[in-house]
């Protein structure tokens, strides 16, 4: 069985965490061009770990101009073989209420703007989504969340919007009766193009406040904002502590299927792909590539 190794896609609160040891940044190149930032390389009770500032350190990109298809190529030639995404969302159900987390099994992808894959002309391929995070990771993060006590959500469908605005009133209304539960502008197309590059992924969503349909949305103070967002970091580092050991056990391959979503993806005939593309795609598909 391979060691796994798990990245963190998150904020710089989260990979702040205690027993961290052996952390060194370093920058890792794709040729899909920039990730967000170096990477940040380490070692929790003998779990490899790799974490990712999504927006950058400082937090100095935007939803839209981030380079999804860097981050997820970098974290695979960083030999990351699972992903755990987490990310400050609001909530569109009374019952999550800030402070909560989702572990979330589906996504409505309402984004526009971004390279959603990293095939195209000259190499062309289509995964499955219909089931478009891991349930065996999912499962996992749930256990470890009723372990340490943090309130969590088995379960919920994330409306992904471009922003970076936030939602209209009548936009957030027709979510809601999609029966979507929270919404946030990142996990799109994070999570296929995670599952174009074979890693296993889950999506930690935490909610922060309720979206501009709740009455008492306006009546939120920053202060209180702040607090729940320091209390949702604190949170997550503790969750991602629990996680971390849980990987361990974890089948090889997965048996959900995640590291061999490309077996019978790729549709371009071997003789008419085009030598650019498959050389661009040697971390991401080199596995089916070769010879």
């Amino acid at each position: 069985m391979s060691v796994p190794v798990l990245g963190i896609i998150g904020g710089s609160g989260v990979y702040q965490i205690d027993g961290l040891a052996n952390t060194r940044w370093r920058k890792v190149d794709s040729p899909f061009g920039d990730p967000s930032d170096e990477l940040l390389f380490g070692d929790l009770d003998g779990q490899p770990l790799v974490f990712l500032p999504r927006h950058g350190r400082g937090h100095r990109i935007p939803p839209s101009e981030l380079n999804y298809r860097a981050n997820i190529d970098a974290l695979k030639r960083a030999g990351v073989t699972e992903i755990l995404s987490v990310s400050a969302v609001g909530s569109l159900k009374p019952e999550l209420a800030p402070g909560t987390f989702v572990i979330v099994d589906q996504f409505i992808d309402r984004t526009f703007a971004r390279n959603k894959s990293f095939f195209g002309t000259g190499l062309v391929a289509h995964v499955g989504m219909g089931h478009p995070v891991c349930a065996r990771l999912g499962d996992a993060v749930a256990l470890a969340a009723a372990e340490i006590g943090i309130p969590a959500r088995r379960g919920g469908t994330y409306l992904v919007m471009e922003g970076p605005q936030f939602s209209t009133r009548a936009e957030s209304e027709l979510y809601r009766t999609w029966g979507c539960d929270v919404i946030g502008m990142t996990n799109m197309p994070e999570a296929k193009l995670a599952r174009e590059a074979e890693l296993c992924y889950a999506t930690v969503a935490m909610v922060t406040d309720y979206d501009c349909w709740h009455p008492d949305h306006d009546h939120v103070s920053v202060d209180t904002i702040v607090k729940i967002l320091n209390d949702n970091a604190d949170h997550a580092r503790a969750l991602v502590r629990a996680v971390a050991p849980r990987l361990r056990h974890r089948d090889d391959p997965c048996r959900e299927g995640c590291h061999h979503a490309l077996d019978t993806a790729i549709i371009t005939a071997p003789a008419a792909r085009d030598p650019a593309m498959v050389a661009k795609l040697d971390a991401v598909a080199g596995r089916v590539l070769k010879g």
